[in-house]
């Protein structure tokens, strides 16, 4: 019998524990479950691009709606929407809506008090919402940081039973900046004067200021490209150009046929032809060289036949008295050349030269023609976009910017020369003078 007891004992032992353990658990399942009165259903910005419909730019006017789920009977109190920093908000026209039904089609008005601390937008609601659905909050007038970004929207709510509980998942908003042009452009828009102007469809077609802002640095792009076209084209034809420039004074027949054919050639026949020869010709012969240096090569062409006749000229007009002279001295011909008859001629033919500078820079508009990314296609890149010749007019004031400077430095330039040879002359004639008073006493 006691035998019996000391077996039965630990069973009896293990169906206690058991029995236990199962009140135990019973127990805890009755304990209740921390639960959420809210969950993130959505956050998004409305895009605002005109260029791409699913894109939203900074400092644009855009919204941010805020959805949120709500169980039954929780009480929702309070709703506190942190808006990212440095962005504008306003709350003049706030919506707030409790989507109800099976659908979530049912729209119910909520009574709210709105606070504004900083960016923070607190929402006391009139009665707790104990009722289930989705929780619709658009914040309007929104005008995202400038330098776009990644925006956070933080949100945190109370319930009749917890306090400042936050809202977890909330998506980032991605914002794309916008440069201060396009900010300025913008601003420009909402401007009564910037109305009452582009109202006239002549004024809006050729002188859109918002239009004259936003294509200055895209042109500007296009500026770059002509300055190094004629930085490289211009000082590369200057050596072509006395080469045909000693050809054509030589001696010999054949070196001057080959320069004589090659200049009126070129001078014959319009730059917008020989750029199409080049890009279109080439190709087809199995030649294939990039735009920009193809571009530099035509306009270096051209330019080298029109500064040949300019050289020719200006070594024409050297007296044959300095060549005499110096080869009296010894000199040799070459040495003649380039230490008396070329300083000479370069301080002659510097206004010409300027004239030809002006002629090369504005005729890198033909390359446009040809698909070369210069002043006037990135024009007429936006031209085709917007349907404004406004950036034409842009693209002009930048030919006028190098234009008018060189045009009055080569007439600064000619009017020295003049009076140099105006010196030049009153010296010789006075000389010619004392010469004649000399002779009788001789």
């Amino acid at each position: 019998m006691n035998l019996s007891r000391h077996r039965l004992l630990p069973r009896a032992l293990a169906v206690c524990a058991l029995c236990a353990a199962s009140l135990i658990g019973a127990a805890g399942l009755a304990l209740p479950a921390p639960s959420y009165a809210m969950e993130i259903v959505k956050c998004t910005g409305r895009p605002n691009s005109e260029d791409d419909p699913t894109v939203i730019m900074g400092a644009t006017q855009s919204r941010i709606t805020l959805e949120t789920s709500i169980e039954e009977g929780e009480g929702v109190e309070e709703l506190t929407v942190h808006i990212p920093d440095g962005t504008e908000f306003a709350t003049d026209d706030l919506a707030v809506t409790l989507l109800t039904g099976d659908d979530l089609m049912t729209r119910n008005d909520v009574g709210y008090t709105e606070t504004v601390a900083g960016q923070d937008l607190t929402l006391t609601f009139d009665e707790p919402i104990r009722q289930a659905g989705h929780l619709s909050v658009i914040v309007y007038d929104v005008y995202f940081p400038q330098a776009g970004g990644e925006m956070q929207v933080e949100a945190t709510y109370s319930t009749t039973e917890q306090k400042d509980i936050a809202l977890e998942g909330i998506p980032v908003i991605s914002v794309d900046g916008i440069s201060v042009t396009e900010s300025l452009s913008q601003w420009l828009e909402e401007q009564p004067w910037v109305q009452t102007w582009n109202s006239n469809r002549f004024l809006r077609l050729f002188f859109d200021p918002t239009l004259l802002v936003t294509s200055f640095p895209v042109v500007l792009n296009g500026f770059f490209m002509s300055i190094a076209v004629v930085a490289l084209a211009f000082p590369l034809g200057i050596p072509l150009a006395l080469v045909l420039a000693f050809m054509r004074l030589s001696k010999f027949p054949l070196w001057r046929g080959i320069a004589a054919v090659y200049v009126n050639l070129v001078r014959g026949t319009p730059l917008f032809l020989q750029i199409y020869i080049a890009f279109f010709g080439l190709p087809m012969a199995g030649i294939n060289i990039p735009n920009f240096p193809l571009g530099v090569i035509v306009m270096m062409l051209n330019s080298g036949a029109y500064m040949c006749e300019i050289f020719r000229a200006g070594i024409l007009s050297i007296s044959k008295g300095q060549n005499e002279a110096a080869r009296s001295l010894g000199m040799s011909k070459l040495q003649t050349m380039l230490y008396v008859i070329l300083p000479q001629m370069f301080r002659i033919v510097i206004p010409n030269l300027t004239n030809e500078f002006i002629t090369l820079y504005k005729d890198t508009s033909l390359l446009a023609a040809v698909g070369v990314m210069e002043l006037v296609m990135y024009a007429r890149t936006i031209v085709a976009s917007t349907g404004s010749i406004t950036p034409y007019i842009v693209a002009a004031l930048f030919y006028l910017v190098i234009t008018l400077p060189l045009s009055r430095f080569t007439r600064f330039l000619e009017e020295r020369t003049r009076a140099g040879h105006v010196r030049t002359r009153k010296r010789a004639h006075a000389e010619d003078a004392d010469t004649t008073k000399e002779a009788p006493h001789a």
